[in-house]
């Protein structure tokens, strides 16, 4: 993130939420108008189904270490998250939906440490949602189809065990966590992640411009700490993006999971 001067000469300045909001690119003042972090997100995906469509059609009986990685990425989702939460049986149904989440998530977030992209595809609210809308809509799905529309919203709402009178505390409880706070805290938890991840970059790499280029004497020094400090966030950054991913379809598979059950 280049350092700009202001009137007075140059100086040090922030990383600010206005890094979230670029000025169109394309079309601007339009329905299509299209910005850099649109930008960014659509060569992640682009990227991503390059990385599939070259691994189907190199697929071979013995795989070499790029075959390798990839299914290695894959059967970590389907045996360590959907099969492990759902069990083998239930995964089968739910296993693409996974596959699809971890990856995607994971282009978006690591978009973030890419020279030149430096920004998570996920780190402005729009997209989370979408896919937090899309877990959604499977949860409640595949409830309604394994017990009914009134069984399953008889085993979320009312819980098995409790003496009726505290379903008058419970049964709102028991809504607002199943029909707004799952979405909404899917959403939000994988924003504010890479919101701040970009927000520490950027600090610790326009430190290191100004020390190293307007700074004088003995405070030039700083910048080798702050570079280094960059660096460590640059690696940081790379396992949360991953963690985000991993977080976000496990939770994805528990509450699908708690959905198909009678009772929880």
């Amino acid at each position: 993130m280049p350092l700009a001067s202001d009137e007075g000469g140059s100086g040090f300045h922030a990383p600010s939420i206005a890094d979230f909001f670029p000025p169109p690119v394309l079309w601007e003042g339009t329905i299509f108008e299209f910005n850099r972090i649109q930008l960014v997100r659509l060569i992640a995906a682009v990227a991503i189904v390059v990385v599939f469509v070259i691994a189907a059609r190199r697929a071979m009986l013995v795989p070499g270490r790029f075959q390798n990685v990839v299914e290695m990425g894959l059967d970590f989702v389907r045996v360590q998250v959907a099969e492990q939460i759902l069990g083998k049986e239930r995964a089968r149904e739910h296993t693409a939906l996974l596959t699809t989440m971890f990856f995607a998530i994971l282009a978006f977030n690591l978009t973030s440490v890419v020279p030149g992209l430096n920004m998570a595809g996920t780190a402005l609210i729009g997209l989370p949602l979408l896919l937090a809308a899309w877990a959604y809509v499977r949860y409640l799905s595949a409830g309604v189809r394994a017990q009914g529309l009134g069984g399953f919203l008889k085993a979320s709402l009312f819980p098995p065990g409790v003496p009726w009178f505290m379903y008058v505390l419970l049964t709102p409880i028991e809504f607002l966590t199943v029909f707004i706070l799952r979405p909404a805290t899917l959403a939000i938890r994988l924003m504010a992640n890479m919101v701040a991840g970009h927000l520490m970059l950027v600090l610790c790499f326009s430190a290191t411009q100004y020390f190293l280029f307007d700074a004088t004497g003995i405070m030039k020094s700083f910048g080798a700490l702050t570079f280094a400090a960059g660096f460590a966030m640059t690696l940081f950054e790379m396992f949360v993006g991953a963690l985000q991913a991993y977080i976000f379809v496990v939770l994805t598979a528990v509450y699908i999971s708690l959905s198909v059950e009678e009772e929880h």
